[in-house]
């Protein structure tokens, strides 16, 4: 637990003191957000704000990591099971920075286009196709000493569904699709200020609470003695790195919130989708995400049901999608749209966590 608190701690202190530094970067090399012209006319006051945000998040996280297992080599051998960096770790972060990069070129070419257009949709997707591919072999074919993989070749809700076995093929191309979803569901969600940047701590949070728990009750820990453990690997790991994600983000967020000194941009949205959807294959909690995340999932359904209307019908059934521009436009203040949103976020993270513990006394008895 030492090691988690210290990786969440140092996150946050880099990212509070290190985005300051990150907007006046992205000031003097006039980084500044192109705004759309048809969206909603407020935005219009952003235009200029540095984006590329999410950059000082990410190093702040990968940071803390390293800060967490310098304070892991403190604690005595018998009290861990992870002291070196894993497969685990290296899967999940390496989601959060590659993904992070497919945005950071993204948000490089409409600043440089001086325009909103940046890479085409079908660029963000090969990317994120690439990262999710390659990092999805790692997670299936790379076994620990104990031959547990970061993923699993089951369909998982709370833990893996033994029916419903798709091997490791499938497996690879389950992960590409949580993590292709969950980063362009954040990257939807993201347009007001703080409202991407509060959901995801929300379910960052839950996942470092699920990770923790796990931990605690690890079929790979040779002194845990219960009845029920949880058959995942590195779980301490996914702890410490979600915690230290969380706690970066909040650092960000002081500088985030209404009204923004700095966007997170693609790079910040796109890593941290990434880095969720990596989270829950780790934990085998594939199905539930959608549950945890479900503000995310609304709002891309938002966008989905827009464009299968438009182009059926011709008509919209919101004024404007993602849903939060839709309220924008209803004449709901910015603030409103993202307090309300993070309401939302947070009722689905307590649901989400309430379906994962009464899993774990379900099968206690």
């Amino acid at each position: 637990m030492r090691a988690v608190i210290v990786a969440a701690a140092v996150a946050f202190i880099i990212s509070l003191f290190g985005t300051p530094v990150a907007i006046k970067v992205f000031t003097a090399l006039k980084a500044g957000q192109p705004i759309r012209s048809v969206g909603p006319a407020t935005h219009q006051g952003k235009r200029g704000t540095p984006t590329m945000g999410g950059v000082a998040f990410i190093i702040a996280t990968v940071l803390a990591y390293v800060a967490g297992h310098i304070a892991l080599t403190t604690l005595p051998e018998a009290q861990i099971a992870q002291v070196k960096p894993t497969m685990t770790a290296l899967v999940l972060l390496g989601l959060f920075v590659f993904c992070g990069a497919v945005g950071f070129l993204d948000d490089f070419l409409k600043v440089r286009k001086r325009n909103s257009a940046g890479l085409s949709a079908k660029g963000k997707l090969l990317g994120q196709l690439l990262v999710g591919g390659g990092l999805g072999v790692a997670a299936l074919y790379v076994p620990s000493t104990n031959l547990q993989t970061v993923a699993s070749e089951h369909i998982s809700f709370i833990r893996d569904i033994s029916f419903l076995d798709v091997g490791k093929v499938g497996s690879v191309l389950v992960f590409v699709f949580v993590i292709m979803s969950m980063s362009n569901g954040v990257n939807l969600t993201d347009g007001l200020d703080g409202l991407a940047t509060g959901a995801s701590i929300l379910v960052l949070g839950a996942y470092s609470l699920i990770g923790f728990w796990q931990y605690r009750h690890w079929c790979g820990d040779i002194n845990y003695t219960g009845s029920y453990c949880y058959e995942v690997r590195d779980p301490l790991e996914v702890t410490l790195i979600a915690a230290a994600a969380a706690g970066a983000c909040v650092g960000f967020l002081w500088w985030n919130t209404s009204p923004a000194r700095i966007f997170m941009g693609d790079t910040g949205a796109l890593g941290l989708g990434g880095l969720i959807g990596g989270l829950a294959m780790a934990t085998r909690t594939t199905l539930l995400s959608i549950v945890i995340g479900g503000l995310f999932v609304i709002i891309t359904m938002s966008v989905v049901i827009q464009i299968i209307s438009f182009k059926t019908t011709g008509k919209r059934v919101f004024r404007m999608s993602p849903l939060q521009h839709h309220f924008e436009l209803a004449g709901w203040s910015e603030v409103n749209i993202v307090v309300r949103f993070w309401i939302v976020a947070g009722i689905f993270v307590a649901i989400g966590l309430g379906l994962f513990y009464s899993d774990f006394l379900a099968a206690m008895g």
